[in-house]
């Protein structure tokens, strides 16, 4: 296949297409209801998502390449009009230019979608290619889907492919704890990533997406609107606890209204000014980030903010100047309650695994989880810990039941969305593996069918790359061994 050229590939292709596109639409007794569990039915769904991820990964291969022969054909055409020689080429960032339109018009006219979308893709499948081996890897073999892919892909535009590669390794190292991430925590990984490999841009990159601030209202379906507005990652997270612990009070007072309903309401009647918009309060949002990065500007650390997820340590530099130096005036005073001259930033030491990152501490007696664990809960598994659940935690929930003998501590927790605390009546099991020592707060849940995905918290903290561990233990291991004697060797006494 390899010698035949993209002719046989394309050639190949098509039969393989025809085959299924008869299965799909003359299935006859192919998809009758088989065993209990559908376990046939899983398999053939698990060889779908391979296949699929497999084919977006030559997708992106074909499309470099249509635009890279393009490119070539342009170049001889240029040579030919301006009949220079072999090797006085035109300039090729210009020839780049067009052959990437063409490639992205030729591209969407295939695929079914704008030149603007085909363009940002072929951009997208070109880092992939060129600067991503890892990720292009994880993809081929269905380990990252297509949007998990190409998002990481867009995340990294900014950055030399010098800086890409390395980000590109950094992700390549945690995708053994990134198997039941969600696009919440991928997007925490990617932003980790790009810190790594250049932590000296990460205050450069917030003073610019700072610049962009900007409130959007679309038209939706059925006479409905979708508001939006790009502010900082802390004001984010205010707005969403207030409107969060709105919805819950009120719904905890009789409002059958569902909890996102609530929140929208909430949100509109608080901006015109309505009868029942939400009064002034004090919100305590947890915020955590290393000495390092509090200190040192090129650490690469991010901070960590509850409900939202990795920030650039400079938006938290501010608030935290702010919140420890400046007095108070008399309207922030009012604004905060009674208590508005003794409020600052309340700084708590957290401590994190040495290897992993995560959070550690703390164990309970009582069945409910008490309110400072629960809230330690939050802060380290930050969101949902079901697999590729990206909802935000609602409840504590308990990975050993209280009934089957489980305690209400930090290793037997994990937060939950309402959805997914429901997962005795879902799933098969879920259980706590491997050896918290190096592995962290590892969860495995393994659905009715057999199917298995593992979920880890979110490191606060840079975890140490596996690699770098086996490299330390060589080390240690050959300093340990006894260097051979130097100089003659020793006459035989016998």
């Amino acid at each position: 296949m390899r010698t035949g050229g993209a002719e046989a590939l394309a050639a190949l292709l098509g039969d393989q297409t025809f085959v299924l596109q008869e299965l799909a639409l003359r299935p006859r007794e192919l998809f009758t209801p088989g065993d209990a569990l559908g376990a046939s039915f899983t398999a053939v769904v698990g060889r779908i998502h391979e296949l699929r991820s497999a084919m977006d990964a030559l997708e992106a291969r074909a499309v470099v390449a249509l635009a890279d022969s393009l490119t070539l054909h342009k170049q001889a055409e240029a040579r030919a009009r301006t009949a220079q020689e072999a090797d006085q080429a035109p300039p090729t960032a210009a020839l780049l230019r067009e052959a990437s339109r063409e490639a992205a018009r030729e591209v969407s006219m295939v695929v079914r979608k704008s030149p603007a979308a085909a363009a940002h893709s072929l951009a997208s499948q070109r880092r992939l290619v060129a600067d991503m081996p890892e990720m292009l890897t994880a993809l081929a073999t269905a380990q990252v889907t297509s949007t998990t892919a190409h998002g990481a892909s867009r995340s990294f535009a900014p950055l030399s492919p010098t800086q890409r590669a390395a980000a590109d390794r950094h992700l390549g190292h945690r995708l053994p704890d990134l198997d039941g991430a969600g696009s919440e925590t991928w997007h925490a990984a990617t932003a980790e990533a790009i810190a790594a490999a250049d932590p000296y841009g990460q205050e450069r990159r917030h003073r610019r997406a700072m610049q962009e601030r900007h409130v959007t209202v679309r038209r939706a379906e059925y006479g409905m609107a979708t508001i939006s507005a790009r502010i900082s990652a802390l004001d984010g997270a205010r707005i969403r606890k207030r409107l969060s612990l709105e919805a819950e009070r009120l719904r905890a007072a009789g409002d059958r209204r569902g909890h996102q309903a609530i929140q929208a309401d909430s949100l509109v009647d608080t901006l015109l000014g309505r009868e029942d918009g939400m009064d002034p309060c004090t919100l305590d949002i947890g915020v955590m980030i290393t000495e390092r990065a509090l200190i040192h500007p090129g650490a690469g650390d991010l901070a960590q903010i509850e409900g939202y997820g990795p920030a650039p340590a400079e938006v938290l530099r501010e608030e935290l100047r702010g919140a420890l130096g400046a007095a108070l005036t008399d309207e922030a005073d009012e604004a905060m309650g009674p208590d508005g001259p003794a409020l600052r930033a309340e700084l708590r030491r957290l401590y994190t695994h040495p290897r992993t990152g995560e959070l550690v501490a703390v164990e309970s007696r009582a069945r409910a989880f008490p309110a400072a664990l629960a809230k330690f809960i939050r802060w380290r598994d930050q969101v949902c810990r079901a697999p590729f659940c990206n909802a935000a935690i609602r409840q504590s929930d308990h990975i050993r039941p209280v009934a089957e003998g489980g305690h209400t501590c930090l290793r037997n927790g994990q937060g939950v969305c309402v959805f997914c605390n429901d997962k005795e009546n879902q799933l098969g099991s879920v259980e706590r593996v491997g050896d918290s020592a190096t592995d962290g707060h590892t969860v495995e849940w393994t659905s009715r069918a057999g199917t298995r995905r593992r979920t880890r918290p979110r490191a606060v903290a840079p975890p140490q790359p596996p690699r770098r561990r086996g490299a330390a233990r060589r080390r240690a291991t050959r300093r340990r061994k006894p260097r051979p004697p130097t100089g003659p060797a020793p006459e035989n006494p016998s």
